[in-house]
């Protein structure tokens, strides 16, 4: 009965390492892929990397000059928070490819 026991324990442990393995590919992966959102029909324009930094904001001129900063702030926080939520999608369906859909609470 023992030997069933540890060839269970052997197979979850390989499973582990199988899955570490695949984050650890995932993890060096999503440093290359992007997400670029959108506010104010087009007029700032966010791109955030997997790391989930932002690399790029673009405003349209027009916005600058305004009499309304409140609206470009506005903007600005929808596009980037817009961006961060195609990341967290992009890295929770990564993470259900790699994990094959377990679920590892404390990961994500």
């Amino acid at each position: 009965m023992k030997k069933a026991k540890n060839t269970g324990i052997n197979q979850i442990l390989s499973q582990a390492q199988k899955i570490q393995g695949k984050l650890g590919r995932l993890e060096d992966d999503m440093k290359t892929k992007i997400v670029e959102a959108s506010a104010g029909d087009g007029k700032v324009t966010a791109v955030v990397n997997g790391n989930r930094e932002l690399i790029a904001l673009s405003i349209d001129p027009s916005l600058i000059n305004s009499d309304n900063p409140e609206l470009l702030e506005t903007m600005i926080i929808s596009g980037v928070n817009a961006a961060l939520e195609g990341v967290r999608e992009m890295l929770n369906h990564e993470m259900t490819k790699a994990t094959n859909g377990f679920s590892i609470p404390g990961l994500m």
